[in-house]
């Protein structure tokens, strides 16, 4: 399906050139009818050889309704833009080309109506020479008469040939349905309507809007139920009798988890001629209107202030509209999650940042230094590979510039808060220290002369004991010097000043062997002893292992279990032990 959206002055004959290209009436309203112009959008279908069905979205061209007609062109990539042959260049004519151009809207045709009436060539001049500073330069253009139908078939062969250069959409991308209409159906509950840019909808799915789920129960596309239904197209969704009360036109149904609620964005400007930005905008964004705040940064980019979050992406098109003087600019998101602006001069230095913004998972992550991929996701950056130096950890990712600084610091947060008695620093410490969100990044991060062991980093350099620490491991070095395996006593361990406290430190820090409580040897005693009992005839018993390692029963039993749990003794059923391997 193609979609295709009118612009024109009012009564220059847009909804008289749809009926006569559909047969069908696009003014729904009673009003509308007694009064002869359009108040609210009308929707029209037809099919035209070689494309197919194509829709129409017939918009308001009187100034009182220009919001509604801007909901109208927001989310429609083609436009049928018509003037009259029997009417001057008009303000709303203007303004409605000025909202194609700053949409980017470059696909659609020119058309001048009631050629029957006048003679169309000087309103066809005017507008080709209007027309020519905008996206809309290559449109072709040709004069028609919706009351006689001289030129339809043309125009017909024209509409046929644009749509046809018009990219098709991706039919799996996120759904980002702007609201144009709701209304209630007896029986069936609330129902929406909106242009679909891209994606695709089936009965069944789940969307959101503002965070709330809500299920489609039930699809129509021009006029007939459907199943499923690929963008571009004009959709009615069914959302049953529990749809959220607030969904008005501007409403958003969005893929859940697809989308970013942003309320503050930095953009690029153009147009707005000579105007002055106000502070106080009104923002045209698919079919929502929202007032904004926006402040200037400098060279054509300013950031905006919303007075509701939207789901908005890197390279969205909208509008900001001035409605005391009309005047009108065009809109491109360049990051919809910017930095606070905290500091004199930041604003400037931000602008300048801009210029050289794009989407790429490069670049914004330079940006940001610190990014999940799900979330650059839902601000619209395509999925990349990280630039070289990157680090990656599930979902997260690091910048090249912030992982050399993020590791400087971790080296310096190890030297920092490691002590002879805690050798190392735990993850969770350290993420604390340098701020990070997840404790993963620290284990990342982590690199040669740095290590990770058993949930510590440990730096290359050790520091030494306090005297009193390294006098007593001194004492019991020279203690058991002749008698490896026999471990001092209580007694002796505490004229040490060797408490429990101090045991477990010094056995953490590797400087003592701790194999049970009150059982403290030195340093590899357990790889000696194994190499004992491998001159005993396998298996031994308790006794045996006791009277080779020349020590007592106090410690040969808690060695001999230290030597099960590190997998280098095997116990049997009959209490006797061999080596592993033996």
């Amino acid at each position: 399906m193609h979609v295709v959206a009118t612009a024109g002055h009012v009564d220059h004959g847009k909804s008289t050139l749809v009926r006569a290209l559909t047969g069908r009436d696009p003014d729904r309203l009673e009003e509308e009818r007694r009064r002869g112009l359009s108040i609210e959008l009308g929707y029209c279908w037809t099919d035209l050889p070689g494309v197919g069905d194509v829709a129409f979205v017939d918009v308001p061209g009187h100034q009182r309704f220009v919001s509604t007609a801007l909901a109208g062109v927001g989310p429609v990539p083609v436009a049928l833009f018509v003037v009259a042959a029997d009417d001057p260049w008009m303000p709303q004519a203007a303004e409605h080309l000025a909202a194609l151009d700053a949409l980017g809207v470059g696909h659609g045709v020119l058309v001048v109506t009631r050629a029957d009436l006048a003679d169309p060539a000087p309103a066809l001049a005017r507008a080709r020479e209007e027309l020519s500073r905008t996206t809309l330069r290559e449109a072709p253009a040709l004069a028609v008469s919706g009351h006689t139908g001289a030129g339809l078939d043309e125009l017909r062969a024209a509409l046929t040939a644009v749509l046809g250069r018009v990219p098709p959409p991706d039919p799996g991308a996120d759904v980002r349905l702007w609201v144009d209409r709701r209304f209630t159906v007896h029986g069936t509950g609330t129902v929406v309507t909106g242009t679909l840019p891209a994606g695709s909808v089936r009965v069944g799915d789940l969307l959101e809007v503002d965070g709330v789920p809500v299920r489609v129960r039930g699809l129509e596309s021009l006029g007939r139920p459907v199943d499923a239904v690929s963008g571009v197209a004009r959709v009615a969704l069914d959302l049953g009798g529990r749809a959220p009360e607030a969904i008005s036109r501007g409403s958003v149904l969005v893929t859940p988890d697809a989308f970013e609620q942003v309320a503050v964005v930095d953009v690029r400007l153009t147009g707005g001629g000579s105007a002055r930005l106000p502070e106080r905008p009104v923002l045209h964004v698919g079919a929502a209107m929202a007032t904004v705040r926006a402040r200037p940064l400098g060279d054509g980019f300013a950031r905006l202030t919303l007075e509701r979050p939207l789901p908005l992406r890197i390279d969205d098109r909208a509008i900001l509209r001035d409605p005391g003087s009309r005047a009108i600019w065009g809109v491109r998101v360049l990051d919809p999650a910017p930095p606070a602006l905290d500091r004199r001069g930041a604003a400037r230095a931000r602008a300048e940042a801009l210029t050289t913004y794009d989407a790429s998972t490069g670049r914004q992550l330079a940006a940001r230094g610190l990014a999940r991929r799900s979330r650059l996701r839902r601000l619209g950056v395509a999925d990349g590979p990280a630039p070289e130096g990157a680090v990656e950890s599930g979902d997260w990712l690091v910048s090249p510039t912030m992982a050399e600084e993020l590791r400087a610091r971790l080296t310096e947060a190890v030297a920092r808060l490691a002590t002879p008695l805690q050798p190392g620093v735990p993850e969770a410490a350290l993420a604390h220290d340098l701020g990070l969100p997840d404790v993963a990044l620290v284990a990342a991060l982590v690199r040669p002369p740095l290590r990770l062991e058993a949930g510590r980093v440990l730096g290359d350099a050790a520091s030494a004991l306090p005297a009193g620490l390294a006098g007593a491991v001194e004492a019991l070095r020279h203690d058991l010097s002749s008698a490896p395996f026999a471990a001092p006593d209580a007694h002796r361990l505490a004229d040490l000043g060797l408490d429990a406290r101090a045991v477990a430190a010094l056995h953490r820090s590797g400087h003592l062997l701790r194999v049970a409580d009150g059982v403290v040897l030195l340093p590899g005693a357990d790889d000696d002893a194994v190499e004992v009992l491998a001159t005993l005839a396998q298996p031994f018993s308790t006794s045996e292992a006791r009277q080779a390692l020349g020590t007592s029963r106090r410690v040969a039993l808690p060695l001999l279990a230290h030597l099960d749990r590190t997998g280098r003794t095997l116990r049997l059923p009959d209490d006797r032990r061999r080596l592993r391997g033996s």
